[in-house]
């Protein structure tokens, strides 16, 4: 099974709550993470905060389409828990 983001929510800095399908849920710090031109944006943390859940895509998406595949977003969920 495919990991899906199902809820997800600003927490500090680079560090998002997330829930997923399977019901595992979690903070994700994505601090490391940006690296990338389509990432470039993503440092200034007001822009951070901008995101938004993609229904289509089962994760969180930025306005610049910057995104992260909900299986590595899971994975790193499950490395930290």
């Amino acid at each position: 099974m495919i990991p899906r983001v199902t809820d997800a929510k600003f927490v500090k800095d680079y560090t998002l709550y997330l829930r997923f399908s399977d019901g595992s849920d979690g903070e994700v710090d994505l601090e490391s993470e940006l690296d990338g031109e389509i990432f470039q944006l993503l440092k200034d943390v007001s822009y951070f905060k901008n995101f938004s859940l993609n229904q289509d895509l089962h994760t969180v998406v930025w306005p610049n389409g910057a995104d992260f595949a909900p299986e590595f977003l899971y994975e790193k969920l499950q490395v930290h828990a």
